[in-house]
C-alpha cells in the first residue's frame, strides 16, 4: 500500500474532508486511526505530509476540538506520528503545536486522562525532536515540574503511570540544552525529583518512573573539575633524547589528544595489499647478529654432560634445593588436581558473606579514637597519607609504599606499626628502614614461622634492593615481602543486589542537595598511599580515592593498590575511586577487590582474598581532562565498594586485583633455576636488554636438555620448533603474570606433559614486557607515557627497549629460519569473563566488513583455528565465543598483527584473560595459573 502511493492518497483525503466547510467526522475518525497506522510503518510519512500540508490541517482539527474528547483525541494521535519526524516536528513547533498541547495538560485535572496521556505523549515525542529552546524561554519547564510534583502526589494508587513517564519525558528531554538544565536547576528540580521519588525505590512497579529520574539527575548534575591541581601524574621522567622537559602537566597534551583520536578508528582492514603483503625486513645482519647470544642453545656444547654423571647432577641438585626451605616441589598434574579437589571440598559448608577469615584467638585491645591531625609528621606513625597510586601494584614502585618527599619516614617495612596484639609481641613498635628490613624479617620469622612456595623473604628484599624507581621508593608492602598462597577454598563471583547502583546514585544526588548534612570526623582509618600527588576525601566511614595518572600521562587511571589500618572490626567501610576511565568494568557483573589482612597472615592465612559488598561501577559528575579523553564533556566513572574488615586494629591492603610485582618476578625466576633438574630441564635466564629506567628485562629459555652431547643429540635439540611467550605489557594487567607465573612452573615440572613438550620445542619467554611501568605503578604506559603495544611497528632501542629487542629477536629467529611457531602475547581483560584469543585472519576480516574483494584468490592456511579449537575441548576456562581473528585498523601496530604480518607467525595470538573470573564449566571463580598447562596440551596436539 506504501509502496503503491497509500500514504499520500489518504492524507490528500484528510486535507480535502477537514477543508470542508462541514467536516464529517464519521468519515475523519476512521481516516485519522488508518493514518496513525500507515505512519508508523512509512519512513516518509512526515516529509508527505508537510509536502501535502496535512500538519496544518491536523492542528487547525485540534483547535477546534479542544471540548470535544473523541475527535480531539484522534487529533493529537496523528500529530505523535507527525512528531516524530524531525522536520516535521520543527514545523508543528513553529506552528503553535506546544503551546495547544500546554493548553490541554493544564493546570492538574484527573478529568479527560485519556486526553492528558496522549497530550503528554505527543508534548514528549515534540520535544524530543526539537524546540526546546521554545519551552524553556516560554516558562513551560516550572509548569511540568508543577504538574510532575500533582500528579506524583495524587496519583497514590499508581494508576495514572504513563502521564507521570511521559512529564518527566518532557523533562528529560528540555534538559538536554545547556539552558534547560540551568533552569532546571534554579526552579529546584533536583530537589523535587530527587524527594518524590524516594518513597518508591523499592517498588519494582515504578522502575520506569526511577530509571527516568535518574537519567534526568545524572544529566543535571553540576559537572565540575577532580579536586587536583593538574591531571598530569605526580611523577615525571626525563625521556633520553625527549625534546619536552616540562613537568608532566605540560608535555604534549595536545599530541596526545589527536593521537587518541586516531586511535578510535576501529574500522576492519579491508585493503587486501596490505593484508597480504608482507614488509621488507628493515634490520640489518650485523644488527640482527647481537640476538645469536640469545639463542645459546643453538651453539652450546653441552660438554657439562659428559664431565659428571647423572647422579653427581641430581645430588647437587637435591642439595641445592634443600640447602632453602623456601623452595618447593614443582606440582605435577596429579598432584594439582588433587590440590584443586581439596580446594573445593575445603569450600562446602562455608558460608556465603563478605569475609573468609577466623576469629584469632588472641585478645583484641580496645579501640581509643584518635583525635589527631590526618596529615604525615615525621617519624609519627599511622597518619593517614595523603596521595593514592594510579597502579601501585609493584613493591618497588606501586607495592612499596612511597615516602614522604618534606618528611623522613622512620616506618617498618610494611607499615605495620599500628596492628598490635596484647598477648604477643607480633609488630616491633620501632621504626625500621629498609636497610634494616633483613634483621626485622629475622626476628618476624622467629615468632610466626612460614613456608610459602617459590617465596622467601630475605631474596625478596635483596632484589628490591636493586630496583630502580622513579620516585626512589624506600618502603615495602608487607604481602610482597612476607608472601602469600592461594586459600583454601574457592570464592564465587558476587551476585550483584537489586537497586545498588541507583542507590549509590541517589546517594550522590542526596550529597548535592543537603551537603550540610554529610558529617565529617577527624581521626579514624588510616591510610598509606603508595605513590604521592593525590588527596583523599574522608567522611566517618566513607572515603573519596583518587587515582594518579600513568608517570609523564595524564590518562590511564584504573589500577589501585592501597593500605589502611587502624579500623574497626564489624563495621561497613565505603571506599568511592571516584576518577576512573573505563566506560564499564566487571565490577558490575561479579567481580570484587581483593584484600590481604596482616593478622591473618601472622595467623598462618597468608591470603589474596574478594571481598566488598555493594559494589557498582558508574558515571559521575567528575570531567575529564579534554587531552585524556578525547573530547570535550566526558566525564570520570566511580567504582564504589563497602568492605567490613575482620579484626581491630589490622593492618590491610586493597587492590584492584591480585598484584604481582617485578621484584616477585626476578626472585621467582632464581628461585625455578635453583630448583629445576638440570639432567633433564635446560633452563637459560638471560637479560634481553635495560629499560629505561635502568632495570633488566628477563628472557627466559627452556627446553629439555639433550641426552648426550653427540651431534645426533645437540641435532635433535637444535631443530626443535620455536615457541615465543611474552606477558604483562600493559602494567595494570596482573592477571597476565599470573597465567605467566603457571606457565613457568608448569614448563620446568616433572609432570610428563611438560617433559613432552620440552622435548617437543624450545621455548622464549619474556615474562614482563613493561618493568618499568610495573615499577612505577602505571596502568597502561612506559615510562615515556605510551601504550607499548602501540609500538611494534618501528620501535627505536632508545625509547622502547624491550619492544625494539623482542622484535629484534623475532627477526632473528625468522632470519635463521626458526620462525616460531606459535607467538602469544599474555593480556587481562577488563570487559569479558573466561579467557579467550585473538588471532588474526585475512577472510574472516573481509567477510566481516563486508568487503567486495574476491576472497578465493587468497590462500589463507586455516591452522589459526586449531588451537582454540582445541582449547575449548580441553581447557574449561576458555570461551571460543569470545575469541576474533579480525584485523582492525587501531590494532595494526600491536605485537600480535606485527609478528603476524612481519614475521609471518600464522599463530600469532593475544590471550585474554578476565580480572573477574569464569562463568562456565568447573571454574566459576578466577584459575588463571592453570590455564596454560591446557593451552600447551592443544599445541603438542596440532604441531
Amino acid at each position: 500500500m506504501i509502496s503503491k502511493g497509500g500514504s499520500e492518497a489518504l492524507l490528500q483525503t484528510l486535507v480535502d474532508s477537514a477543508r470542508t466547510a462541514s467536516p464529517d467526522y464519521n468519515i475523519l475518525l476512521p481516516l485519522l486511526r488508518l493514518l496513525v497506522k500507515v505512519g508508523q510503518r512509512d519512513k516518509k510519512f512526515g516529509k508527505k505530509a508537510l509536502e501535502l500540508e496535512a500538519l496544518d490541517v491536523t492542528l487547525i482539527l485540534a483547535r477546534k476540538n479542544l471540548s470535544h474528547n473523541q475527535n480531539l483525541i484522534h487529533c493529537l494521535w496523528a500529530l505523535q506520528v507527525f512528531a516524530s519526524r524531525v522536520t516535521t516536528a520543527a514545523m508543528l513547533g513553529i506552528n503553535g503545536a506546544m503551546e495547544l498541547l500546554f493548553k490541554v495538560i493544564t493546570p492538574y485535572s484527573r478529568k479527560c486522562t485519556r486526553i492528558i496521556r496522549a497530550a503528554t505523549e505527543v508534548l514528549a515525542v515534540l520535544l524530543k525532536s526539537s524546540k526546546c529552546r521554545r519551552a524553556v524561554n516560554r516558562g513551560y519547564l516550572n509548569g511540568l515540574l508543577r504538574l510532575h510534583q500533582d500528579w506524583q502526589s495524587h496519583d497514590t494508587s499508581n494508576d495514572f503511570i504513563q502521564i507521570r513517564r511521559s512529564l518527566l519525558l518532557c523533562l528529560k528531554h528540555i534538559t538536554n540544552i545547556q539552558s534547560g538544565r540551568e533552569v532546571f536547576l534554579g526552579a529546584q528540580g533536583m530537589e523535587i525529583l530527587f524527594t518524590t521519588t524516594q518513597k518508591y525505590l523499592g517498588n519494582q512497579s515504578m522502575d520506569a518512573i526511577i530509571s527516568i529520574v535518574i537519567q534526568i539527575l545524572r544529566k543535571c548534575y553540576p559537572k565540575c573539575s577532580l579536586p587536583l591541581s593538574t591531571a598530569s601524574s605526580y611523577y615525571s621522567f626525563s625521556v633520553p633524547g625527549s625534546m619536552s622537559s616540562g613537568p608532566p602537566g605540560t608535555i604534549n597534551e595536545g599530541k596526545l589528544y589527536l593521537l587518541h583520536l586516531l586511535l578510535k578508528d576501529d574500522d576492519l582492514e579491508t585493503d587486501l595489499k596490505k593484508l597480504t603483503s608482507k614488509p621488507v625486513l628493515s634490520w640489518r645482519e650485523e644488527e640482527l647478529k647481537q640476538y645469536e647470544a640469545m639463542c645459546l642453545e643453538l651453539s652450546h656444547n653441552f660438554q657439562e654432560l659428559n664431565s659428571k654423571s647423572g647422579d653427581e647432577l641430581s645430588s647437587e641438585e637435591d642439595l641445592g634445593i634443600h640447602q632453602c626451605n623456601y623452595f618447593c616441589n614443582i606440582p605435577t598434574q596429579t598432584s594439582s588436581k588433587k590440590h584443586c579437589q581439596e580446594r573445593d571440598q575445603s569450600s562446602q559448608g562455608l558460608e556465603t558473606g563478605d569475609t573468609h577469615f577466623q576469629d584469632p584467638p588472641l585478645k583484641q585491645m580496645k579501640i581509643m579514637k584518635s583525635t589527631g591531625d590526618t596529615t604525615y609528621e615525621e617519624g609519627a606513625p599511622g597518619k593517614i597519607g595523603p596521595y593514592l597510586s594510579s597502579n601501585d601494584q609493584e613493591e618497588d614502585s606501586s607495592q612499596r609504599e612511597a615516602p614522604n618527599t618534606q618528611a623522613s619516614f622512620k616506618e617498618p617495612p610494611w607499615g605495620a606499626e599500628v596492628c598490635s596484639c596484647q598477648n604477643k609481641n607480633t609488630f616491633l613498635s620501632s621504626s625500621i628502614r629498609i636497610d634494616e628490613t633483613s634483621e626485622t624479617v629475622s626476628k618476624f620469622l622467629e615468632r610466626h614461622p612460614m613456608d610459602i612456595p617459590f617465596h622467601n623473604p630475605y631474596t625478596y628484599i635483596a632484589k628490591a634492593e636493586g630496583t630502580k624507581s622513579v620516585p626512589g621508593f624506600k618502603v615495602l608492602a608487607f604481602p610482597d615481602v612476607w608472601g602469600h598462597h592461594s586459600p583454601p577454598f574457592s570464592q564465587p563471583m558476587l551476585e550483584r543486589k537489586c537497586g545498588i547502583q541507583r542507590a549509590k546514585i541517589f546517594e550522590d544526588v542526596q550529597r548535592f542537595i543537603h551537603p550540610d548534612k554529610v558529617a565529617l570526623c577527624i581521626g579514624g582509618m588510616m591510610f598509606w598511599f603508595l605513590l604521592m600527588g593525590i588527596q583523599v576525601r574522608k567522611g566517618v566511614f566513607e572515603y573519596d580515592l583518587l587515582i594518579n595518572a600513568d608517570v609523564n600521562c595524564v590518562q590511564h587511571q584504573q589500577w589501585f593498590y592501597f593500605k589502611v589500618s587502624g579500623m574497626k572490626a564489624a563495621m561497613a567501610y565505603r571506599f568511592n575511586v571516584i576518577n576512573c576511565e573505563k566506560v564499564n568494568s566487571q565490577f558490575n557483573y561479579g567481580m570484587q577487590p581483593t584484600m590481604y589482612s596482616v593478622k591473618e597472615a601472622l595467623q598462618g592465612r597468608p591470603h589474596w582474598v574478594r571481598v566488598g559488598y555493594d559494589i557498582c561501577y558508574y558515571k559521575n559528575h567528575y570531567r575529564q581532562n579534554p587531552a585524556a579523553a578525547g573530547a570535550p564533556g566526558k566525564c570520570h566513572y566511580t567504582l564504589t565498594f563497602s568492605v567490613t574488615f575482620p579484626h581491630n586494629e589490622d593492618v590491610c591492603y586493597l587492590a584492584y586485583h591480585y598484584p604481582y610485582t617485578y621484584t616477585a618476578l626476578m626472585a621467582h625466576l632464581d628461585f625455578l633455576e635453583k630448583s629445576v633438574n638440570r639432567k633433564k630441564v635446560y633452563f637459560q635466564h638471560q637479560v634481553l636488554c635495560q629499560t629505561l629506567g635502568g632495570n633488566p628485562c628477563p628472557l627466559v629459555t627452556i627446553t629439555a636438555m639433550p641426552e648426550s652431547n653427540s651431534s645426533d643429540h645437540l641435532q635433535q635439540l637444535r631443530q626443535r620448533p620455536y615457541q615465543v611467550i611474552v606477558a604483562r605489557v600493559h602494567p595494570g594487567e596482573s592477571n597476565a603474570s599470573w597465567v605467566m607465573k603457571g606457565t613457568l612452573e608448569f614448563l620446568v615440572s616433572s609432570d610428563p606433559i611438560a617433559g613432552l613438550l620440552r622435548e617437543s620445542f624450545i621455548f622464549k619467554i619474556i615474562p614482563m614486557l613493561n618493568p618499568d611501568g610495573v615499577i612505577n605503578g602505571n596502568h597502561r604506559c612506559s615510562l615515556r607515557g605510551e601504550d607499548l603495544n602501540r609500538q611494534w611497528l618501528s620501535p627505536t632501542a632508545q625509547h622502547q627497549p624491550t619492544i625494539y629487542h623482542t622484535k629484534g629477536l623475532l627477526h632473528y629467529l625468522n632470519n635463521i629460519g626458526r620462525t616460531p611457531v606459535v607467538f602469544c602475547d599474555f593480556h587481562g581483560h577488563s570487559q569479558k569473563k573466561n579467557v579467550f584469543f585473538y588471532g588474526c585472519s585475512i577472510k574472516e576480516t573481509l567477510w566481516q566488513a563486508g568487503c567486495t574483494a574476491d576472497t578465493s584468490i587468497v590462500t589463507e592456511d586455516i591452522g589459526y583455528r586449531t588451537l582454540p579449537k582445541i582449547l575449548d575441548q580441553v581447557a574449561p576456562a576458555f570461551a571460543i565465543s569470545s575469541c576474533s581473528f579480525l584485523v582492525e585498523k587501531s590494532r595494526a601496530s600491536t605485537a600480535r598483527v606485527v609478528v603476524w604480518r612481519e614475521i609471518g607467525v600464522l599463530r600469532s595470538y593475544t590471550m585474554e584473560s578476565s580480572y573477574c573470573g569464569c562463568n562456565q564449566g568447573p571454574y566459576k571463580v578466577s584459575l588463571c595459573s592453570r590455564l596454560w598447562h591446557n593451552t600447551q596440551i592443544a599445541i603438542n596436539n596440532i604441531c
